[in-house]
């Protein structure tokens, strides 16, 4: 049996020592293409932090019910639960957000950070303790979404939460941070968005390293 693991841990471990954005590199697919913008970004991550939390809490609870031969299948169904209810209730309560994302709330399924830690923590510990590891690993991607999609929109547009009214019917988070800016091209752009997360990445190296 797994000794239990201590929650200051499992957050620190969430957050900043097993970052998956910016330590273990899952889930780079959605991160570059949805970090355009920070609306965009608050709205897949958002949506990533309650799949992680649901879907590590559900496996938690049926670990003593589930056979080692049928783990796997049994992980990727509650995962496809939780990320559908998710995209269904987005599309009926905020359409606009879920036209811009499209593909991308679906495929969260495939988010290599879920499975992973349904293998590597969920199914060997406590609904509760799962549960806050989710929350921790949803958080750390989070924020490195909302990094990214800020740098890029700020350096593209010269805006943060631009169409925040539109999409989420909370006009007051637009903000116009150079009228008048005409925009970097290369930061609205996917290649712009690698150079981001590569520098991003580098200065987390270096922090660690010191």
């Amino acid at each position: 049996m797994t000794a239990p693991t201590a929650p200051r841990t499992i957050l620190e471990y969430g957050l900043s020592s097993g970052n998956v954005a910016l330590v273990q590199l899952l889930g780079l697919c959605p991160l570059l293409a949805v970090s355009s913008s920070l609306v965009s970004a608050l709205g897949l991550g958002l949506a990533t932090v309650l799949a992680l939390t649901a879907t590590n809490a559900c496996i938690a609870a049926l670990r003593r019910v589930t056979g080692r031969d049928v783990r796997i299948p049994v992980f990727v169904t509650v995962i496809a639960c939780v990320v559908t209810a998710i995209e269904l209730a987005m599309r009926a309560w905020l359409p606009a957000l879920h036209g811009v994302l499209g593909l991308f709330i679906p495929l969260i399924v495939t988010n290599c950070a879920l499975l992973g830690r349904a293998e590597a923590f969920a199914s060997r510990h406590d609904p509760l303790r799962a549960a806050l590891d989710g929350f921790a690993v949803g958080v750390g991607f989070l924020l490195v979404l909302l990094l990214l999609g800020g740098l890029r929109e700020a350096l593209g547009r010269g805006t943060l939460f631009a169409g925040a009214g539109a999409l989420l019917g909370l006009p007051q988070l637009e903000w116009t941070l150079l009228p008048g800016y005409r925009g970097f091209l290369l930061a609205t752009l996917p290649v712009g968005a690698f150079f981001l997360l590569a520098l991003l990445i580098a200065a987390r190296q270096r922090w660690s390293a010191r």
